[in-house]
């Protein structure tokens, strides 16, 4: 019986090919969309959870509240390490301190002649104290963790140790150079971490050597200094719930930090939530995604299978009208319901089985661009057994939802109506489940259009936005803050502005918009109380402004020193202390970190965008300070671009040949704080354009039905005088309205959702009415094309052939 149905079945397939086409390649493009939104759901959800302590490890962070104002750092003042582990003598705590990019050198083995080598490491480069790895596990191929309890020590990844030694084998024993300024001995080599860790350390230098190097690493031990950089985790015992680890640290932030104008607050962000959090972001690896953003493509892999399924119902039971005959004659035989349902099945099984080998090859395919639009590495397998069972789901999903109706429906056929061929699409009642059908494909294929327009009309905001500062043509060299190159800072510069293609050049610690979030707490106007909120720091030469292009309000720059003397606030900043007029605010003094030199403003520069687009503007405060200024920024010429760019290298080469050139255009870097966002909008597109592919996809297959089924309805027609054009009207009129009844059911739906996805942004366009009349506008000149040209072919039908039998 079962070869029967399967024998049969395929006779149906190939006997309406185009309708089987249709239904496959909508089922074939469906299924694998579904599949690689959830090889990237998958791979999302699974950071870090090899960790054996996944559940009970923490993220100790730092929520400073003034008034209704709440800021975030993902790390903690660095005597609060200490603290914790006084307070909380039943948990393991660990610190860390992450680079934001170190030069590793490797000495030339003597003998050789090969010279140093020079690696820049932008990621994985921390001080660590052993600590750390009583709390997350790691595969040790080489020492133990507690080779870091002495200074100067350093522990590499498999990785980096053949990458800098040729064999792992090799490594321990051997000497690095760190920056120039650290020569650390290698004491240790681990197993690489997983490609889904957000701690995918490289270089682990023992944490005793950060502060043995204070002056170079920015070390402060001061309660009121909180760097992003700094961080801590806490292995509390699995009877400890997240609740009970909230409430203790919160009466640790009520006997360590003083309750003013500012609370500051110590909070336990649970691992589980450490990927997806977007307050606090990941300084120790390269992207976060948030649960939103998961949330919305699993709703678009949902929406999308739905349509393919719809799409498959609609000819499905469009088609049935054609098989009446061959059902009345199997029920005159003796078929019973159940048979005939389970015939319909199989047909069912065998489209959604053609089309899920079909969706694999193309998802193959389409694997090694996965990454443009997600950071899932190629080498994430589709074949594994995790996507196979998600297959295996969807294909008994999608049989039930595309084959229970038709199958119902083609079972209930009365067999003398049958037989009569008196069965229509009106008299099986489906008409208007199939116009429901064509209302939710074209409303989900509205949603998401509306979506693609919002979410490329605010990139293109973001990347059009005013920052307040000049970001176009400057060069951004890292560099470092040792004594060698501080001490070649004057010469550097004088050899920059030789070339005429030189603008201005500045010594800074980072520029105007960054990813650098500095706080401290500050003393104003010689008044020591505490103003009630952090201020942000910025380090700069006197020639920072000129560079940037920043416009002063009031005053002026700074005189030119080593060391901070004066100081240059934003906006912001004096708003917030209360003072609306700039010129008052000159000559005012300020003190950092409540100690040291009461410094006077000299000039108040307009509000300029510190972070991305996504957060205000901080209260900012700048100043000069020579220890901190290792990045070198140029303004160039547009002219002759990468001819100066090869000079300008040249000359960093030759005036520090201890440190590796690694140049970047500032603008180029700022596009990378909205590389989530540039995904998210691409996701948008591509998932739309399979919406609006399915959708055209049905209604092309019911037009063609319409078209059989009333050929000889446009034969009199045709005769009794009717135009091509009023033929065509007939058979679009009826989709432009069901068009526009779903365009009334996505706008609000598009609303909400693009809304809320805009909240993520504190600068952001507004909703206008041409966005969603575009949407509508659109689906209906595609639902046009995409009837018209069926329309037409029946519109030109000879009436002669239409009318012969007649």
């Amino acid at each position: 019986m079962f070869k029967n149905y399967i024998k049969i079945a395929w006779r149906n397939i190939v006997r309406h090919k185009a309708y089987s086409s249709i239904n496959i390649a909508g089922l074939t493009v469906g299924i694998a969309a579904c599949l690689l939104i959830f090889v990237i759901i998958n791979f999302e959800l699974s950071f870090d959870k090899f960790q054996p302590n996944y559940k009970n490890i923490y993220h100790v962070v730092t929520q400073e509240k003034h008034e209704s104002d709440l800021t975030y750092n993902p790390g903690i003042a660095v005597p609060a390490t200490e603290a914790l582990r006084l307070d909380f003598p039943q948990a393991k705590v660990a610190a860390l301190n992450s680079s934001y990019g170190s030069q590793i050198t490797v000495p030339e083995v003597a003998g050789t002649g090969s010279g140093d080598k020079k690696f820049t490491e932008n990621l994985g480069v921390l001080f660590i104290e052993p600590q750390f790895f009583d709390i997350f596990s790691s595969k040790w191929l080489a020492g133990t963790a507690s080779v870091l309890k002495d200074p100067d020590m350093a522990v590499i990844d498999k990785s980096m140790a053949n990458k800098y030694f040729g064999d792992w084998k090799n490594a321990v024993g051997k000497t690095l150079k760190m920056d120039n300024v650290i020569t650390l001995k290698v004491a240790g080599v681990i197993e690489d971490a997983p490609v889904n860790t957000d701690f995918p350390f490289k270089i682990m230098v023992s944490f005793v050597s950060w502060k043995a190097h204070g002056k170079d690493y920015n070390y402060s031990g001061e309660w009121g200094s909180t760097s992003s950089n700094h961080q801590v985790f806490m292995l509390m015992p699995p009877n400890i719930t997240a609740d009970n680890v909230g409430k203790q640290l919160e009466a640790f932030s009520r006997k360590h930090f003083k309750k003013g104008i500012s609370e500051t607050h110590i909070l336990a962000q649970p691992l589980s939530l450490f990927h997806f959090d977007t307050r606090f972001g990941n300084p120790l690896a390269d992207h976060t995604m948030s649960y939103a953003t998961l949330r919305t493509i699993s709703l678009i892999a949902l929406l999308i299978i739905v349509m393919a399924s719809i799409n498959f119902i609609n000819l499905s039971t469009a088609q049935s009208v054609g098989r009446s005959k061959e059902v009345g004659i199997r029920k005159v035989l003796g078929s019973t319901r159940k048979q005939l349902i389970a015939q319909v099945i199989g047909e069912t099984t065998l489209v959604v089985f053609f089309s899920v080998v079909l969706a694999l090859g193309i998802a193959k395919l389409a694997m090694p661009q996965l990454k443009s639009i997600a950071n899932v590495p190629e080498s994430i397998g589709l074949f594994t057994a995790e996507n196979l069972l998600f297959l295996l789901v969807v294909m008994i999903v999608v049989i039930v939802l595309s084959g229970i109706y038709p199958a119902m429906v083609v079972s209930g056929f009365k067999p003398v109506l049958a037989l009569k061929n008196k069965i229509t699409a009106a008299s099986i009642g489906g008409i208007p489940l199939r116009r429901a059908l064509v209302i939710t494909q074209f409303a989900i294929s509205q949603l998401l259009m509306i979506g693609t327009i919002v979410a490329m009309n605010q990139m293109d905001f973001v990347n059009k936005a005013d920052l307040g500062f000049n970001k176009e043509a400057v060069l951004v060299i890292p560099g470092y803050t040792d004594s060698i190159s501080l001490g070649k800072m004057v010469a550097y510069r004088q050899q920059l502005m030789q070339n005429s293609a030189v603008k201005s050049v500045s010594f800074s610690s980072d520029a105007p918009s960054s990813e650098n979030n500095w706080g401290t707490n500050f003393n104003f106007n010689n008044n020591t109380k505490d103003p009630g909120f952090n201020t942000y720091l910025k380090f700069g030469d006197a020639d920072y402004f000129k560079t940037f292009g920043l416009q002063f309000t009031a005053g002026r720059g700074y005189d030119v020193s080593d060391t901070a003397r004066q100081v240059v606030v934003n906006e912001t900043f004096i708003h917030k202390l209360g003072i609306q007029n700039a010129e008052s605010a000159i000559g005012k003094t300020v003190r950092m970190g409540g100690n040291g030199r009461w410094m006077p403003i000299t000039g108040v520069v307009k509000d300029f965008k510190t972070n991305s687009l996504r957060e205000t503007v901080k209260p900012i405060v700048i100043s000069p300070a020579k220890k901190f200024e290792g990045n070198v920024a140029i303004k160039i010429q547009t002219k002759n671009l990468s001819k100066t760019v090869a000079e300008l290298q040249k000359m960093w080469e030759n005036t520090y040949p201890e440190y590796a050139y690694n140049g970047y255009f500032l603008d180029d870097n700022i596009a990378k704080f909205y590389q989530a966002e540039n995904q998210m909008a691409m996701v948008y597109k591509i998932f739309a354009g399979i919406a609006i592919f399915i959708s055209c996809l049905g209604l092309y297959g019911l037009v063609s039905f319409m078209a059989v089924q009333r050929t000889k309805e446009v034969g009199i027609r045709k005769v009794l005088g009717a135009s091509v054009s009023s033929i065509v009207y007939l058979f679009s009129k009826e989709f432009v309205v069901l068009i526009v009844i779903s365009f009334v059911i996505a706008m609000p739906l598009a609303w909400y959702v693009m809304t809320g996805w805009l909240q993520n942004f504190a600068y952001r366009i507004s909703l206008s009415a041409w966005i969603f009349l575009l949407a509508m506008a659109s689906s209906v000149v595609i639902a046009w094309v995409t009837v018209g040209y069926k329309a037409v072919r029946a519109a030109l039908a000879n009436p002669v052939k239409s009318l012969r039998s007649e």
